[in-house]
């Protein structure tokens, strides 16, 4: 006699975003960033600054004043161009307005017939070879996460005393998700571990072998990381903005 065998229990399915969900939310924010950021360096230039904490649109400040009339130019909009051009060239927004704009839905679907009319040649032509900038402009976002680490430095000091405050925190936040997007980046990742045709041939080489398997640890969530990053560089400044206009009072203990 036959033996029944039970049908085999239907799965549930996991929840999958729909494609067009990524390039929305990237999109999206990214989007209200740079209206942010151009909002408060355009109206609200002088309040970037507020007890030991520094906003970090304006870090470095650099010794230049431009006045257009009775208007002063922020010191932000001499440093703007690093962390937006590093933003806008990195390969996760790139791959949100690809698709927002591109061809939806990643080559899944048929490509329209407008662009089809436009050869891809890889990054080798304009305005494809724009996109070579990104390694360039990730030595200036080195430098400006540097910047940012000695921001936190000064302001764990307040005349002559050991100062510790929620901003400080904060500004300890923003430093790692920074450091995080800037050393899990794929141009960095080539940086310390490409061009190498022996990993094993000098000790130089295993050397820059074992910094490259912990920078492509970190690659792996280079999109976690520039989103977080995003986030909390927008917190640092509201923070110091918010202490500069007397709405917040910063929780602290000085030593």
């Amino acid at each position: 006699m036959a033996t029944a065998v039970a049908a085999p229990r239907p799965e549930a399915r996991a929840f999958q975003a729909p494609w067009w969900a990524y390039s929305v939310f990237f999109m999206g924010a990214q989007g209200l960033f740079t209206v942010y950021v151009f909002s408060v360096l355009l109206f609200d230039e002088s309040r970037y600054q507020a007890g030991p904490y520094l906003s970090s649109f304006v870090s470095p400040v650099l010794p230049i004043h431009v006045a257009i009339g009775s208007f002063i130019l922020s010191p932000g909009f001499f440093i703007l161009w690093s962390p937006l051009g590093f933003r806008a060239s990195c390969y996760y927004y790139r791959k949100a307005y690809y698709r927002a704009f591109g061809a939806p839905p990643a080559c899944a679907m048929k490509v329209p017939d407008t662009l089809q009319r436009i050869p891809y040649t890889g990054e080798r032509k304009f305005p494809w070879a724009l996109w070579n900038f990104h390694r360039f402009f990730l030595y200036t976002a080195l430098a400006n996460v540097a910047f940012l680490a000695l921001d936190l430095f000064h302001s764990l000091g307040s005349q002559g005393h050991a100062y510790l405050g929620l901003g400080t925190l904060v500004l300890l936040a923003n430093v790692v998700a920074l450091s995080a997007y800037c050393f899990s980046c794929h141009s960095f990742r080539h940086w310390v571990g490409g061009s190498l045709d022996c990993y094993s041939c000098s000790a130089f080489a295993r050397t820059r072998r074992g910094i490259w398997n912990w920078v492509t640890a970190l690659n792996e969530r280079h999109g976690l990381y520039a989103l977080v990053s995003l986030f909390t560089v927008w917190a640092v400044d509201i923070y110091v903005r918010l202490l500069a206009h007397g709405v917040l009072a910063d929780p602290h203990i000085t030593f």
